[in-house]
């Protein structure tokens, strides 16, 4: 019976049964002090006061009719509207408890779901409340427990992967180097790098979604400053303007979302130019280039895994085609995203917009 009674069912009719009797209990309340007096009897003889016969106070003269109600009753208490403003008044803090007992665990269950897309290592939900809210506390601190041994089992996964991999691999590059034909030993040699390349990136790129950052104040301007000055010392034509405030964000992510930006127009375009556009609730970093830019129709494609557009932009100029899924994952890790347009007079912009939290 006990444990029956500890279900967000129980509590929500229990509550609406005490608001009901609580309710009348004060309309009663009401109509015994404040109600109505209780009319006189009725007359026993027809005879009229004063005439032989007749029993004093049987009959109310014209001054005791117009006599005002006894002391202790308010004029304004017996109006009958007062019973139900109380029943009123009780319903709807029952409601308004009703709705906060049954909104609770939902608005805690919803508050650790975000915790948990942004961190899989965020604190457990606290097991507490009715019995339909344990239960789900349960559940859901179960799931981020399997979750979280699934990533870590695929991390382990890939780490036994790269290593056998990268062996034989190795002794392969060995082995196409004793070839003597030219036209083979480049065909071979540029096969087995590509490979390479793309165990490189997919690494890095299931690295980077399961890495958590927490967020935190982050000079942007002098990260692109930096960026830029390394870009330059290595011989690139890397280009920076504008200012900004420090901005809440996840340092690692924003770094290697710029860098790859930065490295993307390089290799199609041979030059990027990085322009920062702040405002009171946003931060945008546009990258520009002068490439051959993307048609509009295959920009939205080229954030899939693998996904390289033909042409110009193919794997001859490097990559394998994930740079730009690692930018636009690390910009929504930070609440923010990642889009590209044309620049004008032709070419590629990769606009980072960020929110100021």
């Amino acid at each position: 019976m006990i444990r029956s009674a500890d279900t967000l069912f129980a509590r929500l009719f229990g509550g609406a049964l005490l608001a009901i009797v609580l309710a009348h209990l004060l309309a009663f309340i009401w109509f015994h002090h404040y109600g109505p007096p209780t009319p006189p009897p009725p007359p026993h003889q027809s005879a009229e006061p004063g005439a032989p016969g007749a029993v004093p106070g049987q009959f109310p003269s014209a001054m005791e009719a117009l006599r005002p109600p006894p002391p202790g009753r308010a004029p304004f208490f017996g109006i009958p509207l007062i019973p139900l403003f109380f029943q009123l008044v009780t319903l709807v803090i029952a409601a308004w408890f009703g709705a906060k007992a049954l909104s609770r665990p939902v608005q805690r269950i919803s508050d650790a779901a975000e915790r948990l897309s942004k961190n899989l290592d965020s604190p457990p939900l606290a097991v507490t409340g009715p019995r339909e809210a344990r239960q789900a506390a349960t559940t859901f601190n179960l799931m981020q427990e399997r979750i979280r041994e699934q990533v870590q089992q695929r991390g382990r996964m890939l780490a036994a992967v790269s290593h056998d991999l990268r062996t034989p691999l190795a002794r392969l590059k060995l082995r196409v180097e004793q070839i003597e034909e030219p036209k083979l030993h480049g065909q071979m040699s540029q096969d087995l790098n590509d490979m390479i390349a793309m165990l490189d990136a997919t690494l890095t790129y299931l690295n980077e979604q399961r890495t958590s950052e927490a967020l935190q104040y982050f000079d942007v301007q002098a990260l692109i400053e930096s960026l830029t000055e390394n870009a330059q010392d290595n011989g690139d034509d890397v280009q920076a303007s504008g200012t900004c405030r420090p901005l809440k964000s996840q340092p690692m992510a924003l770094r290697s979302c710029l860098h790859n930006l930065i490295d993307n127009a390089l290799r199609y375009a041979g030059h990027a130019r990085v322009v920062i556009e702040d405002s009171s609730d946003r931060l945008l970093v546009r990258v520009v280039d002068s490439g051959p830019g993307i048609p509009a129709h295959m920009r939205e494609a080229v954030f899939e895994p693998f996904y390289r557009v033909e042409g110009s932009r193919n794997r001859n100029s490097g990559g394998v085609g994930i740079g730009m899924t690692i930018a636009r994952e690390a910009a929504r890790r930070m609440g923010g995203d990642l889009r590209l347009e044309e620049t004008p007079g032709g070419g590629l912009t990769a606009v980072l917009e960020l929110p100021r939290i």
